[in-house]
């Protein structure tokens, strides 16, 4: 620090021509200016000046000095400037990680506004399902689930609730379940990776039971049993941000929604402590929450429920 001060001052006095005038610029007095720039002297061990009563010259040494100098203090503000000026705009590169389920059904139509708005910020996002590291290599994860990592910050800023749903083509041949126990004698689409999600709970009076999907449709990838249930291969359980588009195109209605037990799961931005303080972290996760914390994917549900058979004959399970 006392080497910029020095140089400083040594340049504010070749610019001003004198002492007094650079040491009011500097808010100091003439002889402290006076020996900063001696000291500089010292320390270089050359003479950067010629004083005299009436004009100061530089020496060799000293015009060398000064253009290394100047370049120096320039390229000092130049950095300030920067910091500055990205403490109050958002810039440069937010590395995100995202589980798939949303970057395909939410977060990729919500992009282009984000970058609209924030023109400085660019995002290079890896597309994971892994729960573990999970903001390697990354300013901030988003995660549908809790979070193990006690080191890391947690954002919750929206929430999904599992359902269960099937296609009209199902339902007009199979039959709309009317209560639990019906779901016995329908097609259950299993998700293998998730075995919690098998478990479907329902409310029994005061009480919750569970009902264990099976079926003859085995499948380790949730993006995958939404096709399938789509398709019409059986009944799904599974979240409403994965099916919300799907049951606003028709393709898929909602079952037994007076007997289910809505368990919330968090979604949430996760990132390292301290990494709240970057301005493009903290103007993503404000995005986030702006966006999606009234959970837009549940409006697309608000469909008529298929409580009541598809058709006139079909409000019994077959064989």
């Amino acid at each position: 620090m006392d080497q910029v001060s020095d140089m400083r001052a040594f340049v504010q006095v070749v610019q001003r021509g004198s002492f007094s005038a650079a040491a009011e610029d500097l808010g100091l007095t003439p002889s402290a200016v006076s020996k900063l720039v001696s000291r500089l002297e010292d320390r270089l061990g050359v003479r950067l000046l010629h004083r005299t009563t009436r004009r100061l010259a530089l020496t060799p040494e000293g015009e060398t000095y000064l253009v290394r100098a100047r370049d120096i203090l320039t390229a000092i503000e130049d950095a300030e400037t920067e910091v500055a000026r990205a403490s109050t705009t958002p810039r440069g590169k937010l590395r995100l990680n995202t589980g798939s389920a949303f970057m395909l059904h939410e977060l990729a139509a919500a992009l282009p506004d984000f970058l609209t708005r924030y023109p400085e910020i660019e995002i290079e996002i890896t597309v994971t399902d892994r729960v573990d590291n999970l903001v390697e290599n990354a300013d901030v994860a988003i995660c549908i689930g809790p979070i193990a990592d006690r080191s890391l910050v947690a954002r919750r800023f929206a929430a999904t609730e599992r359902g269960i749903y099937a296609a009209p083509r199902y339902l007009e041949r199979r039959g709309i379940p009317q209560t639990p126990d019906d779901l016995a004698q329908h097609d259950c689409i299993v998700l293998s990776s998730v075995p919690s999600i098998n478990h479907w709970p329902f409310r029994d009076g005061n009480a919750i039971r569970s009902f264990e999907a099976e079926g003859r449709l085995v499948v380790d990838d949730a993006e995958a049993a939404l096709r399938l249930a789509v398709s019409g291969a059986g009944l799904v359980h599974l979240s409403d941000l994965l099916v919300g588009n799907a049951v606003r195109r028709g393709e898929l209605v909602p079952l037994l929604t007076q007997h289910h037990m809505v368990e919330p799961i968090p979604i949430s931005a996760v990132y390292p402590q301290g990494r709240h303080r970057m301005l493009k972290v903290r103007v993503f996760i404000d995005f986030l929450v702006a966006r999606f914390a009234d959970a837009p994917w549940r409006t697309r549900l608000d469909r008529p429920k298929a409580e009541t058979p598809v058709t006139a004959d079909s409000g019994t399970a077959e064989d």
